[in-house]
């Protein structure tokens, strides 16, 4: 096992809500529309979402938010 690798973490859609601050429907419509990381599927009545996904989505949200100052 490679050491130097970062545990990541699974969030459960209760959690990503928490954290991004949208809610279930606002979710599902971004992921149709590709602009929110998809869940993962653990089974057939069980979804997560990567928790580096969703910190790198939060990081894209800021930076277009800044705008062109944040990117140089």
């Amino acid at each position: 096992m490679n050491t130097t690798t970062e545990v990541r973490k699974f969030l459960r859609l209760p959690s990503v809500i928490d954290i991004v601050g949208i809610q279930r429907t606002a979710i599902y419509d971004r992921i149709k529309k590709g602009t929110f990381p998809a869940p993962i599927s653990l089974g057939p009545r069980a979804v997560v979402w990567d928790s580096t996904a969703i910190a790198d989505w939060q990081d894209k949200i800021i930076a277009e938010a800044q705008g062109p100052a944040a990117k140089s």
